[in-house]
C-alpha cells in the first residue's frame, strides 16, 4: 500500500484510477477540484464518466502505451499544467495517476548541462 499522508495537503490535485477508470483516490486539492462533481463522492466512480469521448479515448492509449500525456489549461483565470501517466507495481500497470499544478503565466525555463 502507497503511503499518501503527504499527498493530503500537497498543493496540486491529485487523482488516482484504477485499471477499469474507478476512482481510487483524490487529495484534499482535488476533492475541491471536483467540488462541482461530487468531490470525495467521487471516490468509487469512473473517470470515463467525467470526459469526452476523445479524453476517453487518450487515458486508455496512455494506460496501454505506458506513455504520458502532458499539457497546459487555462480555467478561470489560472493556467494548469497537467501531467497524466500510468502508475505501475512491478512494471504492470495498475492505473492512471493525474497531477494538476497551478502555474504562473510566465514561466522560467533553465537548460542545465
Amino acid at each position: 500500500m502507497i503511503k499518501t499522508r503527504w499527498l493530503k495537503e500537497f498543493e496540486g490535485a491529485v487523482t488516482v484510477t484504477d485499471l477499469a477508470g474507478r476512482i481510487i483516490y483524490l487529495n484534499e486539492k482535488a476533492a475541491q477540484a471536483f467540488a462541482r462533481e461530487g468531490g470525495p463522492k467521487l471516490i468509487g466512480q469512473s473517470i470515463f464518466d467525467c470526459h469526452k469521448l476523445e479524453s476517453q479515448e487518450k487515458i486508455k492509449r496512455i494506460l496501454q502505451e505506458k506513455k504520458p500525456n502532458v499539457y497546459t489549461i487555462e480555467k478561470e483565470k489560472i493556467k494548469k499544467l497537467v501531467y497524466q501517466t500510468p502508475w505501475t507495481v512491478g512494471g504492470q500497470v495498475r492505473g492512471l495517476v493525474e497531477l494538476s499544478l497551478e502555474i504562473p503565466f510566465e514561466l522560467r525555463h533553465f537548460i542545465r548541462d
